[in-house]
């Protein structure tokens, strides 16, 4: 049953009413038991109940009696007539639709419900059906229905641009009753859409004329006046229209909104109150609610205010308000307010369309720049400024949205031509924000830096401030202005956030809690300084503490993308690596289509794993949230080259470096890795968009030298490894690069004495390993050469160094040396288990001393790394030896289509094709292997099979 509304209980019957439903119940059937008449007479009832209800407006108590009244009896006429009016005053128009079109199929007159069931049609946003379907033709129609009728076509005509078509309509309904007060009125806001404002004064006075105690003409009478901002007349006709009706709930949200553009608050809090009283499911009464209270500072109030406006207004599908622009402008507004920006797009998007010139065009434009998409953000703020030349806040974000395109010098000349006119703060403001838009945060710091200092009241320009300097790493200055923040504004929990990020940065954790502890206390939904407050746990080892907080976050709100995102980072801490992938999974379920954080730490969680495979799958789903975002297509690089798809690697890269612009460090970070896809072209492109953009980056440069002696100009390679020593001469670089560049040239002597130099300068695991490898090419794979005696060294002090003891087991093997080696890999595997790359080499060494162990390593080895050719080939030929052909085919068929040019994956597949009796094919990859690769290590074996198969 549907639940009883209270605080009535069912009325008595009420005689006549009663017996007109019996009379009908007894014409329709003489032979009623007693317990079908007592079950129609209990539905009448809650007919009866529900119709009372609906009277004295009690809309949800109505719809509820109605709906256990169709439980009795679906066949009721009037209940489902009713149930339709009701729904539809409850803002419920497909129910409504659904409730009268079962009227219309039970039998019910069309004029009953035809205007209804029009309001209905149209609430859904499909105003065309109001022209072309049969149900709402004219004929047949009374006179009053037919202008009822035609005034909603009407309205339909100018939703859909149709100003002409909508005035034909009133036109019609006018030659039905000419002094009809509606036909005039109707009239107004199509002339207002289409800014006719003399011929809307004019329907506005005839329709006065008619009724001159109208509530509706002395509302519409006052909208014209609104709308061309003489608010002095529009509110002394919202004031007539009150006299009238008190409860007329468009002339009383209208003067609110003026009472609180004119800063008379008493005034607009009592309209709002009543508009509350009156329309408690009226988004607009919401959303001035929202407005009052953070003019009052009362940032909790606010949200939930915005928040109601968005549960009201979110379970209406958008096409059913398409056509509404003050509903779409209200929730576009309200998610924005929330910083739900993507659930705001749709809104604002539609809302422009209908008014493409009103600051809504900022917001939508911001939306764009957030999703990367700078031009729509140009096209609709260009617009936008054309009328509002001096609107400081749209030129910044129009300046920023020409950086993002790589137009830096229209943004910067369309900053400095705001600034001339006027050098005020909020002008700088705005020029330094549109700074950081596009990447220039140096002189974005400088530009806000004095706007702060000019006007501490620039509260844009203290948050940004704030925010930079925490990136770059400057707390207490972050601090400072933060601090500065709060002292303006005590009672805004956004800043008390502000400040406990920065004291976090800046090693304050007492401070910052207490700044995060405060924000809390003024606001005990703000999310994020809970957050901090668990990260801040999370940094001092309390575990259970932040596993406490995380957990209540969790439980407030299941799909908190950040607590989840949290809890794997608290997981990982805790050595939980498979509860910290649990987390990022969730967290990437739930994550918005453009929120790309927890994508990204589950690829480098799976990287870090060892984990290609998985990672790889994961940035998959992070490319198609953001296809063109560099940070992006720069990990799924990362991911390929994991997997051993180098080709694929080069094409993202690639496009990686045509999107990056001139940003030095990104086109150095996509060098690196088109480096190690052996695009060493790719890798000279970006890097000389890096260079052209800081000629100074010394990354930059170091790797170009590198690249230069890549592609076989070692002259010039030197000659950059020279201006790097001059210019850097206490870093270990250029030494390094110069010992790169005459090992080149075979003079081995030079070559190790620069990275003797730069071991000195800078000793590290890398700059050791550079001079071992220099030592053992000298050493000739002696077993105690001076290469191992200076790694043995090293490891004596750093133990745990898994490069440089790779590198010894490394040399051991490729010596010869296989007990040592087998030695060396053995301890590697102790600090690092899951190392798939040492355990194929254990593996190789295994097979190498014919130790039946190796099929079992090499197996644990392709677990680790089931796509990586030279794993996959190591477990192929052990099976092989181990007398496993069938699986020795399967693997080394796998890792033939991996890596074709690899010889000895070739050698080994002939031998097993040879095995199995396929020699045709076996002479095939022998041949090949050894046309493109006649001195490789297993030649001589490959000849001898080769030989064998004649």
């Amino acid at each position: 049953m549907i639940k009883r509304p209270p605080p009535s209980a069912l009325p008595g019957r009420r005689g006549s009413t009663l017996a007109r439903h019996l009379l009908a119940a007894v014409l329709v059937s003489s032979a009623l038991t007693g317990a079908q008449a007592a079950t129609d007479a209990k539905a009448s009832r809650y007919y009866e109940d529900a119709l009372q209800r609906y009277e004295r407006k009690d809309i949800p108590g109505a719809i509820i009696q109605l709906k256990n009244a169709l439980q009795i009896d679906k066949r009721m006429l009037p209940v489902q007539v009713l149930l339709g009016k009701a729904l539809l005053a409850n803002g419920e128009a497909a129910n409504a639709e659904i409730a009268l079109t079962e009227a219309l199929n039970l039998g019910v007159n069309r004029a009953e419900v035809v205007v209804p069931l029009a309001k209905a049609v149209a609430a859904q946003g499909k105003q065309k059906l109001l022209m072309e379907q049969p149900r709402f033709a004219l004929a047949g129609l009374p006179p009053d229905v037919q202008l009822h009728l035609l005034l909603l076509r009407s309205s339909a005509a100018s939703d859909l641009g149709d100003v002409q078509g909508a005035m034909k309509y009133i036109e019609d309904a006018r030659a039905i009753d000419g002094r009809s007060i509606e036909a005039w009125l109707a009239e107004v806001p199509v002339r207002i859409r289409a800014r006719q404002f003399r011929e809307a004064h004019l329907a506005a006075d005839k329709g006065l004329a008619l009724g001159p105690n109208s509530p509706e003409a002395w509302y519409q009478k006052g909208s014209i006046a609104h709308v061309q901002n003489d608010l002095q007349a529009a509110l002394s006709s919202y004031d007539k229209a009150l006299r009238s009706d008190g409860e007329h709930v468009e002339s009383r949200l209208a003067r609110a909104g003026i009472y609180l553009d004119q800063g008379r608050t008493e005034e607009a809090k009592a309209d709002i109150a009543e508009v509350r009283r009156v329309a408690p499911i009226e988004p607009r009464g919401a959303y001035l609610q929202a407005l009052m209270a953070e003019r009052g500072g009362d940032a909790p109030a606010a949200r939930a205010a915005l928040r109601e406006v968005t549960e009201l207004i979110d379970p209406i599908h958008i096409d059913f308000i398409r056509y509404r622009p003050q509903l779409l402008m209200l929730n576009g507004l309200a998610h924005f307010g929330l910083n739900e920006r993507e659930k705001a797009k749709p809104y604002l998007e539609l809302f422009q369309k209908v008014q493409n010139n009103s600051p809504v065009s900022k917001l939508l434009a911001q939306v764009y720049l957030g999703e990367n998409n700078p031009d729509r953000a140009i096209e609709v703020l260009e617009n936008y400024m054309k009328n509002h030349a001096g609107d400081a806040h749209g030129a910044s974000l129009l300046a920023g949205a020409y950086m993002a395109k790589g137009r830096h010098a229209k943004a910067t000349a369309l900053m400095q031509e705001v600034l001339r006119s006027q050098d005020a703060p909020q002008f700088r403001t705005a020029l330094g924000l549109s700074l950081i838009g596009g990447g220039q945060l140096g002189n974005a710091v400088v530009e806000l830096e004095t706007a702060f200092k000019k006007d501490p009241k620039q509260v844009q320009a203290g948050v940004a401030l704030v925010s930079l300097y925490v990136r770059n790493g400057q707390a207490r200055k972050a601090a400072t202005v933060a601090q500065a923040l709060v002292k303006q504004q005590p009672s805004n929990p956004s800043f008390h956030n502000l400040l406990g990020i920065a004291r976090a940065q800046s090693g304050d954790a007492a401070g910052a809690r207490t700044a995060f502890e405060q924000a809390v206390k003024l606001d005990g939904s703000l999310v994020q300084p809970q957050l901090g407050l668990a990260r801040l746990d999370i940094g001092t080892k309390a575990y259970e503490a932040a596993a406490k907080r995380l957990a209540e976050l969790l439980k407030a709100d299941e799909r908190n993308v950040d607590a989840m995102y949290d809890m794997a980072v608290l997981a990982e801490r805790r050595g939980q690596p498979a509860e910290a992938q649990r987390w990022l999974d969730k967290a990437v379920d739930y994550s918005g289509p453009h929120e790309t954080r927890p994508s990204f730490a589950l690829v480098e969680l799976h990287l870090r794993s060892g984990r290609p495979v998985p990672a790889l799958e994961a940035a998959k789903r992070l490319l198609s949230k953001a296809p063109d975002a560099v940070p992006v297509l720069v990990v799924y690089a990362r991911a390929q080259l994991a997997n051993g798809d180098a080709a694929g690697a080069r094409i993202t890269l690639t496009n990686a470096s045509r999107r990056a612009d001139y940003e030095a460090a990104a086109q150095f970070g996509i060098a690196s890795l088109q480096i190690s896809a052996n695009d060493v072209a790719g890798a000279a492109y970006s890097l000389e968009k890096a260079l052209k953009s800081d000629a100074d980056f010394l990354p930059a440069q170091a790797l170009m030298s590198n690249v230069e002696l890549r592609q076989g100009d070692p002259a010039k390679a030197e000659r950059r490894a020279r201006q790097i020593i001059q210019s850097h001469p206490k870093l270990a670089v250029g030494h390094h690069l110069l010992g790169e560049i005459t090992l080149s040239r075979g003079q081995a002597a030079a070559a190790l004495e620069s990275f003797r130099r730069a071991h000195e300068l800078e000793p590290s695991s890398a700059s050791l390993l550079r001079l071992f490898a220099a030592m053992a090419s000298q050493d000739a794979g002696k077993p105690t050469g001076t290469a191992l005696q200076l790694a043995n060294q090293w490891l004596k002090t750093h133990p745990k160094d898994l490069p440089v003891l790779k590198a010894v087991a490394n040399t051991h093997a490729a010596a010869g040396n296989f007990v040592a080696a087998r030695s060396a890999y053995e301890q590697l595997l102790k600090l690092a288990p899951d190392d798939a790359d040492t355990l194929n080499n254990l593996a190789n060494v295994l097979l190498r001393t014919k130790d039946p162990a190796a099929l079992k390593v090499a197996e644990q080895a392709l677990a680790k790394a089931p796509n990586n050719a030279n794993v996959i080939d190591t477990a192929g030929w052990a099976a092989h030896l181990a007398g496993q052909n069938e699986r020795a085919l399967q693997l080394l068929r796998d890792a033939r289509l991996r890596d074709p040019s690899n010889p000895d994956i070739r050698y080994h597949l002939a031998a097993a094709l040879a095995q199995a009796g396929r020699k045709g094919e076996a002479r095939e990859e022998l041949n090949s292997a050894l046309k493109t690769h006649p001195g490789f290590e297993h030649a001589a074996e490959a000849n001898h099979l080769l030989q064998a198969l004649r």
